[in-house]
C-alpha cells in the first residue's frame, strides 16, 4: 500500500510541476478589470522555447491584436538565449502569432469592437510540454476604480486575518 501512495504523489508533483508559470503579468490585473479570459498556443522558435523555460520573458508592456483573422502578440519581450549564437538567435520583441480557433478569434474581435476593450498577456504557463499563454479581454481602469479595488483588497485581508486570530 506504501508505494502506490508513494506513486500517486510522485504523479501528482510531475503534473504540478509540467503546469507551472513561467512569466506572469500581474501589473495587467491592476491596470484592467479583466472581464474574459482565454488561453491559446504561441507559435514560438526554438531559443524562444529556451529562454522561456528559463524564465526570461517579460510581459509588462504587451498586448494582442487581431490583423487578417489572425491573433498576434506584439512587444512581449523574451530575451535571446544565452548559449546561441547571433545567427541562430531570435529578435526579442518580434511579433509571435497566437494559435485560437476561428470561432474563439470572431468571438474576441466583436469584443473588442466595443469602446474601451483590450487584449491584454495575463501570464506564461507550461500546459504539459505545450507552451500556452493565457490572454484577458479588459477594460482600463481609471484611478479612482484602481483605488476602490486596493481598499476592498485591503478590508478583505483585514477580515481574513481577523477570523485567522479568532480560531
Amino acid at each position: 500500500m506504501a508505494k502506490g501512495g508513494v506513486k500517486k504523489a510522485a504523479a501528482a508533483a510531475a503534473r504540478a510541476a509540467a503546469n507551472r508559470l513561467m512569466a506572469d503579468n500581474r501589473q495587467a490585473r491592476h491596470q484592467y478589470e479583466i472581464l474574459e479570459t482565454l488561453e491559446t498556443g504561441i507559435e514560438l522558435v526554438g531559443t524562444e522555447v529556451k529562454s522561456i523555460r528559463n524564465g526570461k520573458a517579460n510581459l509588462r508592456d504587451g498586448f494582442c491584436l487581431i490583423r487578417n483573422g489572425e491573433l498576434q502578440l506584439h512587444n512581449v519581450h523574451i530575451s535571446p538565449h544565452s548559449h546561441a549564437s547571433a545567427y541562430f538567435n531570435h529578435d526579442p520583441l518580434r511579433t509571435r502569432k497566437l494559435l485560437a480557433h476561428r470561432r474563439e478569434i470572431d468571438k474576441l474581435r466583436g469584443q473588442l469592437d466595443k469602446k474601451g476593450l483590450a487584449l491584454i498577456p495575463l501570464n506564461i504557463h507550461l500546459k504539459g510540454s505545450w507552451i500556452k499563454i493565457t490572454i484577458g479581454v479588459g477594460k482600463g481602469r481609471k484611478l479612482h476604480d484602481k483605488r476602490a479595488a486596493d481598499k476592498e483588497k485591503q478590508s478583505k485581508k483585514e477580515v481574513r486575518s481577523a477570523m485567522a486570530k479568532y480560531q
